[in-house]
């Protein structure tokens, strides 16, 4: 027989090729995550855009009449920051909590744990497409808002901003990938969506100032995470805040830190998912 050039053998039997970080595979992912949400962009980035403007709308015409102000500030002023990272926080979590959910339930799980892809990588594009769907979101209430008339929404400290909104973002599509994991129909996912992530984004002081309440529901939003993201969020653009931003902001890294590895045990082990 004749031997093969030395050249054409790239790598002996059981040598991993890929030594360190699988970029190509990683990009794939992260782009097919991408495309998937970007092919239907009038419902998944356009029609929360105008589900928000309709909030800011409804709340200010019913609450935000006769001048009134919170924190000093008029009351649609108040509420338009909260409600550009509430619609960033639900948009990331409905986008990562589909993905592995819609391949447990076809069958199609596979594509997602057969190609070269360690967990690392596999969380790691999840949650960027997430938060990636989340960014543009935002950015298309902000642009709308930023034109919307008695609106002002014009970026004071734009560090806040990036920080308390990717925050947000990458903890709901921590929890969305958590959903996913753990859900077998799309009515787990929906119970999720219905009796944890809405409530705690309606009750974590969007359209009123925590400051107002008794003691004891003062206590409670402070337990809520979501409290944390809108007021630091709200920080960015008004300067005024519920609670103290750098607490607010290293809280919020921590908690990310704990589900991020919380999710990478759950894929590593996979739970739920090679069964």
């Amino acid at each position: 027989m004749m031997s093969q050039p030395e050249s054409a053998i790239r790598s002996e039997p059981g040598v991993p090729v890929i030594r360190n970080v699988n970029w190509g595979g990683l990009r794939a992912l992260y782009i097919k995550e991408v495309r998937r949400f970007f092919k239907v962009q009038l419902q998944t980035i356009w029609a929360p855009a105008i589900t928000t403007l309709l909030f800011l709308v409804i709340f200010t015409v019913a609450l935000g009449g006769s001048g009134r102000t919170v924190l000093g500030v008029p009351f649609a002023d108040f509420i338009a920051p909260g409600l550009i990272v509430m619609g960033m926080m639900q948009n990331a979590f409905a986008n990562s909590s589909f993905s592995l959910l819609v391949g447990k339930i076809q069958g199609t799980i596979v594509d997602y744990l057969m190609p070269p892809l360690s967990t690392s990588e596999l969380l790691a594009a999840l949650t960027g497409g997430a938060v990636t769907r989340a960014v543009l979101v935002g950015l298309a209430v902000w642009v709308a808002m930023a034109f919307w008339p008695g609106v002002h929404v014009t970026p004071k400290h734009p560090w806040a901003i990036i920080w308390f909104g990717l925050m947000g973002a990458l903890f709901l599509s921590f929890l969305g990938v958590l959903t996913s994991i753990w859900a077998e129909k799309f009515d787990h996912a929906a119970a999720v969506t219905n009796f944890v992530v809405a409530p705690l984004s309606l009750l974590s002081g969007t359209f009123y100032s925590v400051d107002k309440l008794a003691p004891v529901f003062q206590t409670i939003s402070h337990a809520n995470p979501f409290f944390y993201i809108i007021s630091g969020f709200r920080y960015g653009f008004l300067s005024e805040a519920d609670s103290p931003v750098l607490f607010g902001a290293l809280l919020l890294l921590g908690i990310n830190m704990a589900m991020g590895l919380l999710c990478y045990a759950l894929l590593r082990r996979g739970w739920k998912i090679r069964n």
